[in-house]
């Protein structure tokens, strides 16, 4: 079995063609050719966090694999992610494990690789001006992926932690070469905002409705079983997609409180999900339909995404020769 650390996984995975095997994975889900349970989640005492069971296969490329992924909010305090994570792959045909791998890396870059899809499929083709709520993980994975589809000329971080936003802000000029500027939590820094990825942990919601202007994109990653980042009025308003309607709307922790709130205070029905991803990319359903119009893609995370990061990686590891061999 090949064993992969944080570091192999995040130099053999290529965003760009992660972002391009999405797609058709996740057309196989909407079409039902996918073997996906629902995650099996074990509550640590006094909620102090998660550890969620997440296999998938994936008949078409012969994919099996599964995520052990926990989850404690508090980490960040510790120095540490919130999101920590092993992923297994197996041989399709006997069963064999084939590969053991760092599973906080794949959940990152998958997270924002789906994102980038999203925004592929649903921001305006001009979008330049780029807001990201939140200063950790997934806050700089969304920043590497979502310019990778837009031609993004202006970064804001948007973060209640002044000096983390600042540090954030500099990474990223540094790193991608594109101006950035942190920002406080308000109006101010959602204006003329052409695309915004929420990925916070917050139970307060850190995105209102009454601040997207005509056209934005938003992309929603965070996910609290006890609260929201988003108000009901930002799903209200916003033409919504999600990976699978089945996993959006699944009871917390693993469903999104974003859109059952919003269907639990009569704001929408259920009928308000307007498509899956796959189902834009399969044509089944219509996308954006005018400029003006605003789009949320409201991610929970899938092990159908999982597993096909995992395979990317594997696959690249055996052919430049990186890993370690172990007996099981």
């Amino acid at each position: 079995m090949l064993v992969l650390n944080r570091h192999e996984v995040e130099s053999l995975l290529d965003l760009d063609r992660l972002v391009e095997a999405l797609g058709p994975a996740m057309v196989e889900l909407s079409a039902g050719r996918v073997s996906m349970p629902p995650r099996v989640v074990a509550q640590v005492c006094g909620g102090a966090g998660l550890l969620a069971v997440m296999p998938a296969f994936l008949g078409s490329a012969q994919i099996l694999s599964t995520k052990l992924v926990s989850v404690f909010p508090e980490n960040a305090a510790l120095g540490l992610p919130s999101h920590q994570a092993v992923v297994l792959v197996f041989d399709a045909h006997t069963g064999s494990p084939r590969a053991m791998m760092d599973g906080t890396a794949i959940t990152a870059l998958r997270t924002a690789a789906g994102s980038a899809l999203a925004t592929k499929l649903l921001a305006r083709p001009e979008a330049t001006i780029l807001v990201i709520v939140g200063t950790g993980v997934q806050a700089r994975a969304h920043a590497r992926a979502v310019p990778r589809v837009r031609p993004i000329q202006e970064i804001r971080v948007v973060g209640r932690d002044r000096a983390r936003a600042l540090a954030m802000e500099e990474e990223i000029a540094r790193g991608l070469g594109i101006p950035t500027k942190a920002f406080a939590l308000g109006r101010e820094a959602f204006a003329g905002a052409d695309v915004i990825c929420a990925t916070t942990h917050s139970a307060e919601p850190v995105l209102r409705g009454a601040w997207l202007e005509p056209g934005v994109h938003v992309n929603s990653v965070g996910l609290n079983p006890n609260g929201r980042e988003l108000d009901g009025e930002v799903v209200r308003r916003a033409l919504v997609v999600v990976e699978t309607r089945a996993a959006a709307l699944a009871p917390p922790p693993s469903g999104s409180n974003d859109l059952r709130w919003a269907i639990r205070d009569g704001l929408i029905g259920e009928g308000h999900i307007h498509a899956e991803i796959g189902e834009l990319i399969s044509g089944g359903r219509p996308g954006r339909t005018w400029p003006d119009q605003i789009t949320l893609y409201k991610s929970v995370g899938v092990a159908v995404q999982d597993a096909v990061a995992a395979h990317l990686a594997l696959e690249a590891a055996e052919q430049r020769g990186v890993g370690r061999e172990v007996g099981i």
